[in-house]
């Protein structure tokens, strides 16, 4: 059984912890590992408000996340990505059926590409040394964040 008011709120509170991980990205670099467990604990009270049953659809979110950890993990030791944003995107992972995980990691793609340019440019505009760091955490929350609107913005699916 749903619980529409209960299934509000944990988006509600999911989005503002998206938009404080991306403003605090931007700002530091870093995503915080309290800020994580936060987005992690709340999923399995969003999985209760949606009645989503926990074998096998959350079993399949909680091996979806595990695996998006393990690769983006592999990112993260060659240097590509930040453990705050490996942690992030498999947190996020607890929040979305399969098929919605697939459309927010394409959107996460499609924002970091976007993101990469746009530091790019800036970086070479400003005529600085080295490598840029890229706030990767903003494209994950935007992805989340464009998932968390359809509810609430798309009243036709």
């Amino acid at each position: 059984m749903t619980n529409f008011a209960l299934t509000d709120l944990t988006l509600a509170a999911l989005a503002v912890l998206l938009l404080i991980a991306a403003v605090i990205d931007i700002r530091t670099f870093t995503i915080s590992n309290k800020l994580v467990i936060a987005v992690a604990l709340l999923a399995p009270v969003y999985w209760y408000a949606t009645g989503t049953p926990l074998w096998p659809d959350a079993g399949y979110r909680v091996a979806i996340a595990v695996a998006l950890f393990v690769v983006l993990a592999g990112a993260f030791y060659i240097g590509m990505m930040g453990g705050g944003d490996v942690k992030l995107a498999a947190a996020l992972g607890l929040w979305f059926a399969p098929s919605a995980t697939l459309l927010w990691l394409i959107i996460m793609s499609m924002a970091g590409g976007v993101l990469t340019l746009v530091v790019l440019i800036a970086h070479k505009v400003r005529s600085r040394e080295g490598r840029p760091e890229i706030p990767y955490g903003v494209a994950i929350a935007f992805g989340g964040l464009w998932l968390v609107a359809q509810r609430f913005l798309n009243h036709f699916a």
